[in-house]
């Protein structure tokens, strides 16, 4: 049985009813806890991937292999709406001028800079506010003093036929080395912005920094980007522009669509190496 990406065998689903048979008034949190130090099962960096195995522990409840305790906390984890954020990220009276000669970017970090970038995104975006799980990064890009645009990078679909013959990866090499590619799950210019070529120019201006702040954040590098956009909204003009390839379609399939319900949006593929030697990096044998 495949959950999140791991191969789990009938003695290894025995052994997590025995955890949570061993004190039933563990957390759902502590027996994620026991099992990933249990299965050894860490990221590249070396910490335990307790958020893909509270995942993969919900899925294997729902599938009817295991009984978890009661969750702790039964309100789901939402937008936080903070008023003087809220106001801030208001449309502005005056509508600043934007040039492509000084353009930086910056690495969400503090908390308020999170609550700002989840405002905006909550805000403007189609798809809103989402939590994302696991490895991360989010970006403010500025022109000057001014955000124009917002990014977020997250851990890649785990099956996409278009993409993983492109890479001419096999299913186990897949399973290896799948965190080498990264998602751009969000990709926001602010609708008040005006300026030609900022799309693009954002793309490559993170393109050239990600794989490096990926490395002092999680202890390894990607090789891959990609990224899926909407037919029925956009046409990935800025990807194209910023020398990403268009691989084709998805079915419309979500990363929990199991049952092959093809019940999403069609969406584009689209892909950037960061090296040159991408296709070693990603089916090299362990």
């Amino acid at each position: 049985m495949r959950y999140c990406g791991r191969q789990f065998s009938a003695n290894e689903i025995e052994a997590i009813r025995d955890i949570i048979r061993s004190e039933p008034k563990l957390s759902r949190y502590r027996i994620s806890i026991g099992v990933c130090e249990k299965f050894n099962w860490r990221r590249p960096d070396g910490k335990l991937k307790d958020m893909s195995c509270r995942v993969a522990l919900l899925r294997m409840q729902s599938d009817g292999h295991i009984t978890l305790p009661i969750a702790q906390c039964t309100k789901p984890v939402t937008y936080g709406v903070h008023p003087e954020i809220e106001a801030a990220v208001d449309a502005p009276i005056n509508i600043p001028s934007i040039t492509l000669a000084n353009l930086t970017s910056e690495i969400v970090v503090q908390r308020g800079a999170s609550r700002l970038w989840n405002a905006y995104v909550q805000r403007y975006h189609y798809l809103g506010h989402q939590l994302i799980p696991g490895a991360q990064l989010r970006y403010f890009v500025y022109s000057g003093e001014t955000i124009v645009a917002l990014l977020s990078f997250g851990a890649s679909a785990w099956k996409v036929k278009p993409r993983d013959e492109y890479i001419g990866w096999s299913a186990e090499q897949r399973q290896r080395n799948l965190h080498l590619v990264v998602n751009n799950a969000r990709f926001l210019i602010l609708p008040w912005i005006r300026c030609d070529n900022l799309a693009s120019k954002t793309l490559a201006l993170i393109s050239r920094r990600i794989a490096r702040d990926w490395q002092q954040r999680y202890a390894y590098r990607p090789v891959l980007l990609e990224s899926f956009v909407d037919d029925s909204r956009y046409r990935g003009t800025c990807y194209k522009a910023a020398n990403w390839q268009c691989l084709g379609k998805t079915k419309g399939r979500g990363k929990l669509d199991r049952h092959h319900d093809n019940d999403k949006p069609i969406k584009s593929i689209w892909t950037y190496p960061l090296v040159p030697e991408f296709r070693h990096h990603l089916t090299i044998e362990a």
